[in-house]
């Protein structure tokens, strides 16, 4: 009876400030909510992914995504702090566990925020790869900047909790900013154009461009610079900020091709087949095919011809398509157009 009297005494001996026995209920407290909140995520989670492979819906993903991110570090700080709510213990060693937590919690929240940011920008890079390749690129790197962000003011928050004075510390990253800015400035000034290309798409990959007198096709749109493949062959690479500085002609954004050409009739030709050759050039042009007529009009006393001024478009963008029927308006080996041969031809006939 003395020895198990011994035995409990034991427990209320005092160590730094608490009886064992306290020391012994705060550490099950922990070792409980620990193993609780584990058994619950794994539940939950469990649950969760059976729900989420029947449903369509993202938030059911993205809440899955969070529980499973639910670092180890954070469920034994958190269960240690309210483990120690049942021991007295000195305030500064209060202050440091409030601390632990609260830079545990900071931490948390850039796991949750990084696996945000990537499976957003996943999923935009999905959708946007088989349309514009450039621009999933662009983004997934922004991706990383949006992290470095998010890390950025999670560490400031967290010195701020260890008690620095952050106001003084922005101000020199204000500072310093500026200075790298300035340095930098070429850099980031490819690089918000690059942001400008993405958003505005002026072109994307595969459009066929005209820059001052450069000409090809997009292959890459990149942080700092797009490159494009010339007709000839070799590869141009512009600076994303000279670019935009630039005439960009787009022709992958032409829906139709406006041909403007002229013709010309002997000062000899009667006034009645005059006035009939707008008509005939209307017949002649809309026989052919993907061609719209526009307008044919009398321009001008020529020096040797009475010269008139056709209008027409070809309905489609494709330059093989428009040097097909160029044809009609080029001029054939007798030295004459299709139109003019076929201009004359009627003239002759009335």
């Amino acid at each position: 009876m003395d020895q198990l009297t011994s035995h409990l005494k034991f427990f209320d001996t005092a160590f730094y400030g608490n009886s064992i026995k306290i020391w012994i209920f705060s550490l099950f407290l922990a070792v409980l909510i620990y193993l609780t909140l584990r058994i619950f995520i794994r539940f939950f989670g469990g649950r969760l992914r059976k729900i989420a492979s029947k449903t369509k819906t993202k938030f059911d993903d993205i809440l899955l995504m969070l529980i499973e991110k639910v670092t180890s570090i954070m469920l034994i700080i958190f269960s240690v702090f309210v483990g120690s709510l049942l021991l007295e213990i000195k305030s500064s060693i209060n202050s440091l566990l409030t601390s632990a937590v609260i830079l545990t919690f900071l931490f948390q929240t850039a796991v949750w925020g990084t696996t945000l940011i990537s499976y957003f920008i996943e999923q935009y890079v999905k959708y946007k790869m088989e349309h514009d390749a450039a621009a999933a690129t662009t983004v997934s790197a922004l991706g990383f900047l949006g992290k470095i962000v998010l890390y950025s003011a999670l560490l400031l928050v967290a010195l701020d909790n260890l008690g620095f004075n952050i106001t003084t510390l922005v101000a020199g990253l204000g500072v310093g900013g500026i200075a790298v800015a300035l340095a930098l400035q070429n850099i980031l000034g490819d690089l918000f154009a690059s942001l400008s290309i993405v958003l505005d798409k002026p072109f994307v990959v595969g459009d066929f461009i005209i820059v001052n007198e450069y000409l090809g096709a997009v292959e890459h749109v990149g942080l700092k610079t797009t490159r494009i493949r010339s007709l000839s062959g070799e590869q141009l690479i512009f600076s994303n900020t000279d670019l935009l500085k630039s005439r960009i002609r787009n022709y992958k954004r032409m829906e139709e091709r406006r041909v403007v050409f002229g013709i010309g009739v002997v000062y000899q030709t009667k006034q009645e087949q005059l006035v009939k050759i707008p008509g005939y050039i209307r017949k002649i042009i809309e026989e052919q095919k993907n061609i719209r007529f526009d307008r044919a009009h009398f321009k001008e006393y020529g020096n040797f011809s009475l010269n008139f001024e056709i209008v027409y478009w070809v309905l489609s963008s494709d330059y093989n398509v428009y040097m097909d029927i160029h044809i009609i308006t080029g001029h054939l080996g007798s030295g004459k157009s299709e139109i003019a041969v076929n201009l004359a031809i009627r003239l002759h006939k009335q």
